[in-house]
């Protein structure tokens, strides 16, 4: 008999369902956006709807079946990833009761009041978990306390959203430490709960198990196979966060190992020893990996696929990326001296961002036209991850030998090549680019007993599909380009500072 897994992937924007057969190919797939709603008069929120959520979800599901072919016995496993930070609460008898999405900024007030009446809690939580307050559990949890009390004092538990999804498939309440990590009160080294930080905030005990990705939490309940078509045969297999389980997917399982993603937000992630020590700058982000003993120090350029979005559907002229980036191909290295002002470097304690900007414009047509603006943002997205990579070595002390480049921006030639010339490092785009579905396939084929482990099932899956080697003399041009955006970046920052412009995003508290 065939064997099949079927993945489950929560994004910001949407939903989708992915079947994937044993060797990693995609089968079938369904998708469907969804919104995460502004609470009335809650400024910052942005609600998670698990009502409507699971809604799209036995949709996805049922239609992703119906399009494969599949009958629902072959299907070995089941698993889910989502965005990270997203959390749902639970009542005793395991019901919702409240959940919120990934960047919901709700907290400040609670941020705020932590940082004054606990200086030091902060740094403390962070050589522990490697979070900030400023996308983690904690003060969201301590918002709903002080402003939705008979919520609060019902909630029982809380997971994150691919928990839930997984919850919703077998009834079973757990976390994984890719994934729960994220919301802080976690500790890297024992990849497990630390509940010292809810205690110190006057929080109770909400916490669930933690399951590694990969392990088996049961089978497909009789009443979700009624409402999806799965087979109650079917395994549900703990998944992980989107970007620690997407770089699992990329093959990125070996310390060292060093990825950006582009998407939306880009990611640049190294594999370091789960056991490192972190620093009292809280520059970067650490979450535990997928893979047991590792985590992942990672920095993150905020908005920067957006901003590539905003670019084509305003100044874009109708253009496809590709064509953009066919235009920016004839635009010289520099981009005429055109400095983007969008995504500062990770500062992950102080974390806020300048107006968004372009400095440098000048009048001639021939020069500063769609296709250098064009250029000038591939060039400033690889700047300042080439910032956050070299943040990420100096804190870690790994260098690493190349880049594995993934998500939608791999796609452009022109960007991976400047990639490369920024960072001076060979840059690889996988055959597979759009990797978490299947870094959660691999945890589904670990615990079917397909894989014993995400680095062989990586040995076995993933392909390489082009390599960049870098141009050093262009990665010198670069690295001055670099040092004149820090002074230009450090001075818009002060007009926001003044209260001139807004800022780009700043998170709860700052």
């Amino acid at each position: 008999m065939n064997r099949y897994f079927l993945v489950l992937d929560a994004g910001t924007g949407s939903i989708r369902s992915i079947i994937f057969d044993t060797l990693g190919n995609q089968v079938a797939i369904a998708q469907y956006e969804w919104e995460h709603i502004a609470e009335a008069g809650v400024a910052g929120s942005m609600g998670f709807d698990f009502v409507r959520g699971w809604e799209l979800a036995k949709r996805c599901i049922r239609e992703s079946i119906a399009t494969s072919g599949v009958n629902p016995s072959e299907i070995a496993a089941v698993s889910a990833s989502s965005m990270r930070e997203g959390i749902v609460v639970y009542d005793g008898e395991k019901r919702e009761l409240w959940g919120v999405a990934n960047v919901d900024g709700r907290s400040g007030a609670e941020v705020s009041y932590l940082k004054k009446t606990f200086p030091s809690l902060e740094a403390q939580s962070y050589r522990v978990s490697g979070q900030t307050f400023a996308l983690s559990a904690a003060p969201r949890l301590l918002w709903l306390k002080n402003n939705r009390p008979s919520l609060y004092e019902k909630a029982h538990y809380f997971t994150m959203i691919s928990d839930w999804i997984l919850f919703k498939l077998s009834g079973e309440l757990a976390s994984d430490p890719s994934n729960g990590g994220t919301a802080g009160a976690f500790s890297l080294k024992n990849r497990t709960w630390d509940k010292a930080e809810f205690e110190q905030c006057g929080l109770k005990d909400l916490f669930v198990p933690i399951k590694e990705s990969g392990e088996v939490l049961g089978h497909i309940s009789l009443k979700a196979a009624e409402e999806t078509g799965l087979s109650v045969k079917t395994l549900v297999v703990m998944g992980g966060g989107d970007v620690q389980i997407g770089t699992a997917g990329l093959g990125a399982s070996k310390l060292g190992d060093a990825v950006v993603l582009g998407g939306s937000f880009w990611q640049q992630v190294v594999n370091i020893p789960s056991d490192a020590t972190l620093s009292n700058e809280m520059l970067l982000r650490v979450n535990p990996h997928v893979v047991r003993g590792m985590s992942q120090a990672e920095g993150i350029t905020f908005f920067t696929g957006l901003v590539m979005r905003w670019f084509r559907n305003t100044l874009g002229c109708g253009k496809s990326y590709a064509e953009l980036e066919a235009m920016a191909q004839n635009v010289p290295l520099g981009s005429y001296g055109i400095t983007p002002i969008f995504s500062d470097r990770m500062n992950y304690g102080e974390w806020i961002h300048a107006s968004p900007s372009f400095i440098g414009l000048g009048l001639d047509e021939s020069k500063y036209n769609v296709a250098s603006m064009f250029r000038a943002l591939e060039e400033n997205a690889a700047i300042v991850s080439a910032i956050n990579l070299e943040n990420i070595k100096a804190f870690s002390g790994i260098s690493p030998a190349s880049i594995t480049f993934a998500s939608g921006a791999s796609n452009g030639a022109l960007w991976s090549q400047i990639l490369a010339d920024v960072t001076g490092l060979a840059v690889k785009v996988p055959v597979v680019k759009e990797a978490t579905a299947l870094g959660v396939a691999m945890a589904c084929g670990i615990g079917a007993g397909v894989y014993k482990s995400f680095e062989e099932a990586g040995k076995e899956i993933v392909k390489i599909e082009r390599t960049y080697e870098p141009n050093m003399t262009n990665h010198a041009h670069y690295g001055e380009m670099k040092e004149r955006w820090l002074k230009i970046y450090s001075k818009q920052m002060e007009l926001v500072k003044e209260g001139i412009l807004e800022p780009m995003w700043k998170a709860p508290g700052i």
